[in-house]
């Protein structure tokens, strides 16, 4: 087919409002965060896997590459585009929630659903996943977490994206539609156990979306805890917060525990607008007008200098199904963190991290306006500090150019289940902005920060030193997004 003719069968196959050429549209989904690619012919959004599976048979059968994308707020590259000729798959049409049982504590959905409609779904019934969400769970999908390891919210305790799956619906290239795990059994009505003989879900999982496109997601749910404490510290070095943190997470005290970089807390800036939502939030997540009172004196006396100039802080968040229990797990964090040199802060940050979920994503876009790209690296406890050190190590022939391009980096970390030091790198520098940026931070945000011109020399140092980073991972044996 030539791709005129391609454009005709996809509207055949998915109706004509399913499928555009639009230029806006194809320059948004010609680039993530960070990288950018060739223009797709055409741009498909399927509402159905039936749709999805005879668009992609169509696609591929006639030599054109597919592509597909959930929420688009990734930074690895995973669906731009290499060629034009090629088709964007935007599966955020996939949006429906098939059904769950709180009785067998699952839930299926359709992948283009986000973390934030999961959660708004769930809470009222005291149910929640294991894992979630990400900060970016307002439009990060599910489809896109399982292609790219997506974590934080729970993962300390729980694990990855990958880690709750029960079983998938996946459209291969030929337009089959395979389903894993018990799923898979004709005469299964529910899935409630994922490895049927070998684990075909563990496939697709991480896959970038390279071998198949995801169309439904069968997860596990849980209780949500009863009970949530919360705590903060700050370390003089990295190293000393990270001792901390693999202690904490080999003692499976906790649901998160991370660790944030000065220059995420130095010079943060909070609008009296934000920081009334903020303090609203706080107290309605508090529970009871007594905590109310307590986490807002806390958030109160702590004002913006929430952490002292020049500390990395390590923040946790502990829970349980009994009070005294989340009490306890949140004293015995707290004194490994004292031990290893930390200096108690009031817990403000975890505590609004946890009261604004999937608040905004402004985040995506410095508060200074900086773009930023991060790369991220697991490994083991005992690996973690000649990580950091080698890491550091890389960066530091480029310090004077860095300075000079106005390229800063940052570190964070977290712990990924019991066994897993999770580390990202994090370049930042003023540079124009993505049409990404541009569709997802806030117009007054964007009216305040977002008029940086074309910086194609920093943009080149980064390149750089992400490929340096890179190639430090991998020489390391460390695993990555």
């Amino acid at each position: 087919m030539t791709a005129h003719d391609l454009g005709d069968a996809l509207i055949a196959i998915a109706g004509p409002a399913a499928v555009s050429t639009d230029q806006a549209l194809k320059d948004l989904v010609a680039g993530d965060l960070y990288a950018s690619g060739a223009h797709p012919f055409v741009v498909v959004r399927p509402t159905s896997p039936e749709a999805v599976s005879a668009c992609v048979a169509a696609c591929v059968a006639n030599g054109f590459a597919v592509y597909p994308r959930g929420g688009g707020l990734s930074y690895t590259g995973g669906y731009v585009p290499q060629t034009e000729r090629s088709v964007t798959f935007d599966l955020r049409g996939l949006n429906g929630i098939v059904g769950y049982s709180e009785e067998d504590l699952t839930i299926r959905v359709q992948s283009g659903v986000t973390w934030k409609q999961i959660h708004e779904v769930l809470s009222p019934k005291g149910l929640r996943l294991p894992f979630f969400g990400t900060f970016s769970g307002l439009e990060a999908t599910v489809g896109g977490g399982l292609s790219h390891g997506a974590l934080f919210f729970g993962s300390a305790r729980y694990g990855s994206a990958a880690e709750m799956v029960l079983g998938l619906e996946v459209a291969l290239a030929d337009g089959t539609r395979l389903s894993t795990g018990q799923g898979a059994l004709k005469q299964a009505t529910k899935s409630a156990f994922r490895n049927l003989g070998p684990d075909l879900t563990g496939l697709f999982v991480h896959d970038g979306g390279a071998f198949g496109i995801k169309t439904e997601a069968t997860l596990r749910l849980m209780r949500t805890p009863a009970a949530i404490e919360h705590a903060s510290f700050a370390f003089r070095s990295f190293e000393d917060a990270t001792a901390a943190l693999c202690e904490i997470a080999r003692s499976d005290l906790t649901e998160e525990v991370y660790i944030l970089d000065p220059h995420s807390t130095d010079d943060l800036k909070v609008s009296p607008d934000a920081a009334r939502r903020a303090l609203t939030a706080l107290a309605r997540y508090a529970g009871g007008p007594a905590r109310a009172a307590k986490a807002l004196f806390s958030a109160a006396r702590s004002g913006t200098r929430m952490v002292p100039r020049g500390h990395y802080s390590l923040h946790l968040v502990a829970a349980g199904r009994l009070h005294g229990a989340a009490r306890s797990d949140a004293a015995a964090a707290r004194e490994i963190a004292v031990r290893a040199g930390g200096q108690s802060l009031a817990p403000t940050i975890p505590r609004l991290a946890r009261a604004q979920l999937f608040e905004n994503l402004d985040g995506i876009l410095g508060p200074d306006g900086r773009r930023w790209a991060a790369l991220n690296a697991k490994v083991a406890h005992s690996d973690a500090l000649d990580l950091i050190q080698s890491a550091d190590d890389v960066v530091a022939p480029y310090r004077a150019d860095m300075t000079a391009l106005g390229v800063s980096q940052t570190k964070l970390a977290s712990a990924l289940s019991n066994h897993c030091y999770s580390y990202e790198v994090v370049f930042h520098w003023h540079d124009a902005l993505t049409p990404i940026h541009r569709s997802a931070v806030k117009p007054a945000v964007l009216e305040a920060h977002g008029h940086s011109p074309p910086n194609p020399e920093a943009k080149e140092l980064v390149k750089v030193l992400r490929a340096a980073t890179v190639e430090l991972f991998q020489t390391k044996g460390a695993a990555s997004n």
